[in-house]
């Protein structure tokens, strides 16, 4: 009984909950597309999701006084604030509203490959073409950088002929998947931004958590940073009044499901899963948002889902897949040398005694 018991909560809890929080990123992702094709605007989306993420994660800022006085982090968590939310998320729901959510899937598998080019511009990693790792990761960006070309270039026919069904499209839609304000090629170019700039945000991101290892507290201080910073962006580009208006409709429990779901839910649920797992356990599941999208957009928004946008979408998943695998091996590689580092330091000095 103990045995199965711990088989549950090691294997199948950890997956359950993994593929549960993407298919709420996609519920969501279709939502927040919803209320921006009704007139929201994104920007004012941003300040009022991440505002309340801060609420909600202000305990966690207790501890930067109370506990850890690092005001030498504050420019980091400033730069944080503007990379990671007042860029990737304004150009993210901006991107969201001319195009899809099978876009801001398929650009979301790129953002690996990226941080790959990025480590080899910047000579964080070197490219060692006698490696199978490495060669697995040039594979793998590759193949992503071509599925983000096919996402722009390509999108394919339509599931269902909406011709053939006058009564169901002349219907207002409780729910879009496909913006009616569309310009895809410029939404697909917003979302590939996006893309490099959580790509750049990740970077940064994993300097800082080594000099303050508490993950929340640095969650809770850059997004309380980021909010500021969209607020001043969003002032100057929303200066009607009408546009900061709330009201108690789909736009208001969309921000208020996203910012618990960002803050608290998904990050305490990802962390557990990393404690129990691995990090790159969590990462494996990102792509199954492209079949779990395809689900969706083929059942309750055939008119407007096209088979072209997911077989792109799927694409640059195989990508991010083979980025993962290289990353594995190239982990397990360097793990070993390490190990057998440590074994040649603790037999060598045998050794000098027995030939002594």
């Amino acid at each position: 009984m103990e045995t199965k018991s711990s088989v549950v909560l090691g294997e199948v809890v950890p997956c359950m909950l993994m593929v549960l929080m993407e298919v709420c990123t996609i519920g969501l992702t279709i939502l927040a597309s919803t209320v921006l094709s009704k007139g929201l605007s994104p920007f004012v989306f941003v300040v009022y999701t991440n505002a309340l993420s801060s609420i909600f994660l202000l305990p966690f800022n207790t501890f930067i006084v109370r506990k850890n006085k690092r005001g030498e982090l504050i420019p980091e968590f400033l730069l944080l604030g503007f990379i990671g939310v007042t860029m990737a998320q304004n150009l993210a729901f901006v991107g969201l509203s001319y195009s899809s959510p099978i876009v801001a899937i398929g650009m979301g598998c790129l953002i690996p490959s990226i941080s790959f080019i990025l480590a080899v511009l910047c000579r964080r990693t070197n490219i060692d073409l006698g490696s199978s790792s490495s060669r697995t990761k040039l594979v793998g960006t590759l193949i992503s950088i071509t599925g983000a070309m096919l996402l722009v270039l390509y999108r394919g026919p339509v599931v269902k002929d909406p011709s053939s069904h006058l009564l169901s499209a002349a219907t207002p839609r409780l729910f879009v998947f496909l913006s009616t304000n569309e310009h895809w090629v410029l939404g697909c170019a917003l979302f590939a931004a996006a893309s490099l700039a959580y790509s750049i945000w990740n970077i940064i991101q994993v300097g800082t958590v080594e000099k303050c290892p508490e993950v929340m507290t640095v969650a809770s201080s850059y997004s309380l940073f980021g909010t500021c910073q969209s607020a001043l962006v969003a002032i100057i580009i929303e200066r009607d009044p009408i546009a900061w208006r709330l009201q108690f409709d789909m736009g208001l429990l969309v921000i208020v499901l996203t910012a618990i779901f960002g803050s608290l839910i998904k990050s305490h649920v990802h962390m557990w899963c990393i404690r129990r797992k691995s990090q790159f356990y969590v990462t494996m599941f990102k792509p199954l948002g492209v079949p779990i999208a395809g689900i969706f957009g083929s059942i309750f928004f055939a008119e407007t889902f096209h088979y072209g946008s997911l077989m792109a979408a799927a694409v640059t998943a195989i990508g991010y897949y083979t980025m993962m695998w290289g990353q594995i091996r190239e982990d397990e590689s360097r793990r070993g040398k390490v190990e057998a580092d440590i074994s040649a330091e603790r037999t060598t000095p045998l050794l000098q005694d027995e030939q002594v």
